[in-house]
């Protein structure tokens, strides 16, 4: 979605929506960009979520390390419970998502649970649809 078709969605200039976004970006609120995925739909239509356990003083630093595992889209670190870590794998079959739990064990992680998703959809945080914003939001 382009700028101008922000503005003309929520009712400012397109060069209102070009700052808000550029101080977005320097302030770090908006990390980057990313395509939507439909996994299934590219060839991988497994999605298997592993619950993990790692040492809590380490279950931060092995993010980037779990992120390079092939098949890896996502690691969510989780702060309650004994499983904190969820890791995301897709795959065209089980044999794709088995080496990628053989090397969570490797890096000496627990897989305490695996989980087959059937479906997933996402949609943004209410608080930034265009239409529930007030002018005092601005």
């Amino acid at each position: 979605m382009s700028s101008g078709d922000i503005a003309e969605r929520t009712g400012t200039s397109d060069s209102t929506v070009r700052k808000r976004i550029q101080r977005l970006e320097s302030d770090d609120v908006i990390k980057g960009y990313s395509a939507s995925i439909d996994y299934q739909q590219s060839g991988y239509p497994l999605r298997m979520l592993l619950y993990c356990t790692a040492a809590i003083p380490e279950r931060g630093d092995l993010i980037p390390d779990i992120l390079d595992i092939d098949g890896v889209v996502s690691v969510q670190e989780l702060v309650t419970g004994e499983q904190n870590l969820l890791v995301t794998v897709v795959g065209e079959t089980d044999s794709d998502i088995t080496p990628v739990a053989q090397e969570l064990l490797d890096m000496g992680l627990t897989v305490a649970d695996e989980v087959l998703v059937r479906s997933h959809e996402t949609t943004p945080f209410g608080k930034f649809n265009s239409e529930a914003r007030t002018e005092d939001d601005s």
